[in-house]
């Protein structure tokens, strides 16, 4: 399907690997002009080169902190002077946070939690709209997660960032309807990315096999999906593509589950 991303500028914030990637990977693939953020110059290297080879015109890689405002006005300047002043899409897919109970957790984790997963969304949106308002059309697609509707006692922070999250996006599609900038958000369940790979091994499980990751997240967490295996970013990817395409003219304020199934709507 053509989702129209022929000649469009798109950012993708995290995209240097996992959803991100995948994400970067299906606008590329579609003809966009993609820059890909994040802190790892050898990864977003990396990605872009691959952003390129799928026919990326004027694919780039961009070394940035979402913690900085400073340093995300100056990827947001780079990206207006390389591409006439506009934007088509931001992709924001960024958001960490520590695990650990309640209890457990320090004000500084809980800090970090919000900084990274909340405010570097923030600051990335209130750099980009200018440009996104001087596009054709423009879309933006922000990462949350399906912890905010199945809770974990491990993950409280995490989840209260990304709640944030959905509540901001959900405002700004309300404030930008006027200007038809459509903003949606996209909850990944349990998707095989670095992190949950890292968990895994540290439990000594070997996440590579996506049904033995789904069984010892069951074990662990008590959550499983209705479908017996973990997700692959892959999998992510197309539909946060179709959301941030002009194929997408008429959802906005939306919130996509794509868990492998849920006892949540």
């Amino acid at each position: 399907m053509d989702l129209g991303f022929a000649g469009a500028a798109a950012v993708v914030v995290g995209g240097g690997r996992g959803m991100g990637l995948a994400t970067a990977q299906c606008l590329a693939d579609d003809g966009a002009r993609v820059a890909v953020v994040g802190r790892s110059k050898d990864v977003l290297d990396a990605a872009a080169a691959d952003l390129a080879s799928r026919g990326s015109p004027d694919a780039v890689a961009i070394v940035a902190d979402t913690r900085d405002a400073a340093q995300i006005e100056q990827v947001f300047t780079e990206v207006g002077d390389r591409w006439r002043g506009e934007l088509n899409v931001l992709v924001n897919t960024v958001g960490p946070g520590a695990a650990g109970t309640f209890e457990e957790l320090t004000d500084a984790q809980w800090q970090e939690a919000f900084d990274a997963g909340l405010m570097g969304m923030v600051r990335c949106i209130r750099a980009a709209l200018p440009l996104l308002r001087k596009a054709d059309w423009a879309r933006i697609v922000n990462f949350s997660a399906h912890s905010t509707q199945r809770q974990s006692t491990r993950l409280p922070a995490y989840t209260a960032a990304k709640a944030a999250v959905n509540s901001v996006s959900k405002n700004l599609s309300l404030l930008l309807a006027k200007d038809e900038i459509l903003v949606n958000v996209v909850s990944p369940g349990s998707i095989s990315s670095e992190a949950l790979l890292g968990w895994a091994q540290s439990v000594g499980v070997d996440g590579t096999d996506p049904y033995r990751l789904m069984a010892a997240i069951d074990e662990h967490f008590g959550h499983p999906a209705h479908l017996p295996r973990a997700g692959l970013p892959g999998e992510i990817g197309p539909v946060a593509a179709f959301l941030a395409s002009r194929r997408n003219s008429y959802m906005t304020g939306a919130n996509i589950n794509v868990d492998g199934g849920s006892d949540f709507t």
